[in-house]
C-alpha cells in the first residue's frame, strides 16, 4: 500500500541539524505512528513521504517553510521574573507553558537578567532547516475511529515526535 490521504504510516527516523548532530530520533524497534493527511506531522516530511511504500528510505532536507517555520523576534518578550511563582531559580533553557490570549503556549526562557525573563514562543527549531533520514517500515489503511479522531489508536506510539 502507498503512503496517501487516511493511510496509518510507521517510520523509523533520525533528524539532524544542518551541521549533522542528532536533534531527535524514533527509538530503535518504536516507530512513530501519525495518520497521514491530518497534520500529525511536518508538512514537508508529510509531502515526502507521500506515495512511499513499507520498506523506502527517504532523506529529505526541509527548509523552515515547510518545517515550524521562520524565527518571529515578536514572539519573544521580557516579563518580570515574578510570574514565575514558585520556581526558585528561573534560568535560560528551561520551558513552561502560558496562558495566551490564543490559548496555552509553550514558551522557553531565553535569557535571565535581574528581576526580567525573556521568554521565547518560537518553536525551538524554528527557523532551522531540517535533514531526515526515514525509513518507511509500514503503512495500512486507518480504522474509522483512527479517520474519526484524527490520529493513530493502537498505542505504540504516542505521536509526538517530528511533529
Amino acid at each position: 500500500m502507498q503512503i496517501e490521504k487516511n493511510a496509518v504510516v510507521a517510520i523509523d527516523y533520525t533528524l539532524r541539524d544542518t551541521e549533522g548532530e542528532v536533534l531527535d530520533a524514533s527509538p530503535e524497534g518504536q516507530p512513530l505512528q501519525y495518520l497521514h493527511g491530518a497534520g500529525n506531522i511536518i508538512p514537508g516530511l508529510e509531502n515526502a513521504l507521500e506515495g512511499k511504500t513499507a520498506g523506502e528510505d527517504v532523506d529529505v532536507s526541509i527548509p523552515p517553510e515547510e518545517a515550524y517555520g521562520e524565527r518571529d523576534d515578536r514572539l519573544q518578550q521580557d516579563v518580570p521574573k515574578s510570574m514565575f511563582e514558585g520556581v526558585d531559580n528561573v534560568e535560560a533553557g528551561m520551558r513552561f507553558q502560558a496562558q495566551t490570549q490564543s490559548g496555552t503556549q509553550v514558551v522557553t526562557v531565553a535569557a535571565v537578567s535581574g528581576d526580567n525573563v525573556t521568554v521565547d514562543a518560537n518553536h525551538p527549531l524554528a527557523g532551522q532547516t531540517l535533514n531526515f533520514k526515514v525509513k518507511v517500515s509500514d503503512v495500512r489503511e486507518a480504522s474509522a475511529e483512527e479517520l474519526e479522531h484524527g490520529h493513530v489508536h493502537d498505542g505504540d506510539s504516542d505521536g509526538e515526535a517530528a511533529e
